[in-house]
């Protein structure tokens, strides 16, 4: 039996930012339309009759691996903010809730808080656990990665 007429769910944050997407790009073509209707739209597509029935229907499935390869994420990287793709992602079988990413930035980061001198990086390798904060923490104890949805 062929499983074309049911396919995978993405998470829901995935389908959020299908919503945020679709919003952004009917605005620009001149069709602006308000969030909500962006995920009424996105739940009529998956083939539910409105967001609330797809959410319930997200909320009754294990939780997935929130870090999909290709997905656009933003977050701080060392304090500074970035915007950036998921180009690698891998879940570590000996930390559960712990993921490897790759992230190349759309715009490269300088690391360096010091005035005279700058190191940029386009693209870093980072572990984060299923909040998008790395276990690793700066000097005053901030996650050197926070990534956002």
């Amino acid at each position: 039996m062929s499983n074309l007429s049911n396919p995978p769910l993405p998470s829901l944050e995935a389908l959020k930012g299908q919503a945020k997407r679709l919003r952004s790009h009917l605005a620009r073509e001149g069709q602006p339309i308000t969030h909500s209707r962006a995920l009424e739209l996105i739940a009529a597509q998956y083939g539910f009759r409105d967001w609330n029935t797809l959410h319930a229907r997200l909320g009754n499935r294990p939780p997935l691996n929130p870090w999909v390869l290709g997905s656009r994420v933003s977050g701080t990287y060392l304090g500074h903010a970035f915007e950036a793709e998921i180009i690698s992602a891998k879940a570590f079988s000996n930390k559960p809730g712990h993921y490897r990413l790759t992230l190349k930035f759309d715009e490269p980061v300088d690391v360096v808080t010091f005035d005279s001198f700058s190191s940029f990086r386009r693209r870093i390798n980072c572990t984060v656990d299923e909040t998008g904060r790395s276990p690793a923490k700066t000097s005053d104890g901030r996650p050197h990665v926070e990534l956002a949805w």
